[in-house]
């Protein structure tokens, strides 16, 4: 049986996106209170996967969680796209009148901000993740505290809904990437998406050759995302997705890139199957 590192306890996002991608196999959830603990287990091989959350249509790219993956040296093997519906849940027989606090992740504040701003007067209070705030008010039966979580959270702790669906825009979507130790072999069957980080000359045309590089082979990039160096001010990083339709096509660009002198460094982070599309 597998065992799957995710961020948060049971009915987090991270624990439905791992249902999810691993729906026809059985596993082990390891509960890790933050990313770099997710990280470090997958890296340690604690565990054989990892489910981390890269990016939100709402509220953009976790650029620490890139900074993890380089720093770890994790290997990207397959993401998956999940519909992210939040609500708002507290202990039974609490009304939104009784209600002084609302705790969860800071991801989920960002996520529900125009329904944040219609009650003013309630203390917000950022919490580890989204079900664990839900599991604090069960275990203590708190009252007059209220969480943003998942409705598989409420289910799983016995809330109360008290309003869904407080997502600012309901077509809200997270992005998940699996994670694996790079030193272990993992054989993807099919592929069609690469993610790429590249480290390139700071000077004037060299990522624009890169990229005119990509589309002369009839690639498409899919994302690109700058994150600076550690120790290197104004140095940064970009890290490119590509979807291909011809892996002869995406070979040949990988050859080519490598022979641009401007390019110092170039690593695959991950080849896997588009999520999607699945």
């Amino acid at each position: 049986m597998n065992v799957i590192a995710i961020q948060g306890i049971k009915g987090c996002f991270h624990h439905a996106a791992a249902s999810k991608y691993f729906e026809n196999n059985d596993y082990q959830l390891m509960e890790c209170y933050s990313f770099r603990e997710l990280a470090s287990y997958v890296a340690k091989s604690d565990v054989d996967f990892g489910v981390m959350a890269i990016e939100n249509t709402i509220a953009g790219t976790i650029l620490t969680n890139y900074n993890l993956l380089s720093e770890y040296r994790l290997k990207i093997i397959g993401e998956i796209f999940m519909p992210i519906k939040h609500y708002l849940i507290a202990y039974p027989g609490q009304k939104i009148e009784d209600i002084k606090e609302i705790i969860s992740h800071p991801m989920a504040f960002l996520q529900c901000e125009l329904f944040i701003d219609t009650y003013p007067h309630i203390k917000i209070s950022e919490y580890s993740d989204t079900a664990s705030a839900a599991e604090y008010i069960s275990k203590n039966k708190k009252k007059k505290i209220a969480a943003i979580a998942s409705k598989e959270a409420s289910n799983e702790y016995g809330l109360e809904i008290l309003y869904d669906n407080i997502q600012t825009i309901n077509n809200n979507f997270t992005r998940f990437f699996i994670i694996k130790n790079k030193h272990h072999i993992y054989n993807n069957n099919y592929f069609n998406k690469a993610s790429l980080r590249l480290n390139i000359s700071h000077t004037t045309g060299s990522l624009s050759k890169i990229l005119s590089l990509i589309s002369n082979f009839k690639i498409n990039m899919t994302k690109i995302q700058s994150i600076p160096i550690v120790h290197s001010p104004w140095e940064y990083s970009f890290y490119i997705d590509i979807i291909f339709n011809n892996i002869n096509n995406y070979e040949k660009m990988k050859k080519n890139i490598k022979k641009i002198s401007l390019l110092h460094h170039m690593l695959i982070m991950g080849e896997y199957k588009n999520g999607m599309s699945n």
